[in-house]
């Protein structure tokens, strides 16, 4: 009789930062960084040459609960996205930054003159 192998599970190399974004090991590469790169078309082994603070290991792992739970993650995704979206459109305002480039290219434009 051969002796029964026995395999360990691992958790995804995911880590919640202080704003709510998924890094990567202990890494600052965030999870949406790295799926993107997937989603371009990006091995892992490319990927860990983008990004060489990740090990393969935790790529092949994001990748792998990303495929296994993709439903979870795009939602997580989306609400990222969503609220960056906020966050741009509030500083927009709050800075007035909407008329920014015409009032460079004036402000450019008297100084020539």
């Amino acid at each position: 009789m051969s002796p029964q192998l026995q395999f360990q599970t691992t958790a995804p190399p995911f880590r919640w930062d202080e704003v709510g974004g998924i890094r990567i090991g202990q890494s600052r590469v965030t999870l949406d960084s790295l799926l993107a790169s997937y989603h371009n078309g990006f091995t892992p082994e490319e990927i860990a040459v983008q990004y060489p603070v990740l090990n393969l290991a935790d790529i092949y792992g994001a990748i792998a609960y990303y495929l296994s739970h993709p439903q979870q993650i795009d939602a997580y995704l989306e609400q990222r996205q969503k609220a960056a979206q906020q966050r741009r459109q509030q500083l927009t305002q709050a800075n007035n930054l909407s008329d920014l480039k015409q009032r460079l290219l004036n402000r450019s434009q008297a100084q020539r003159d």
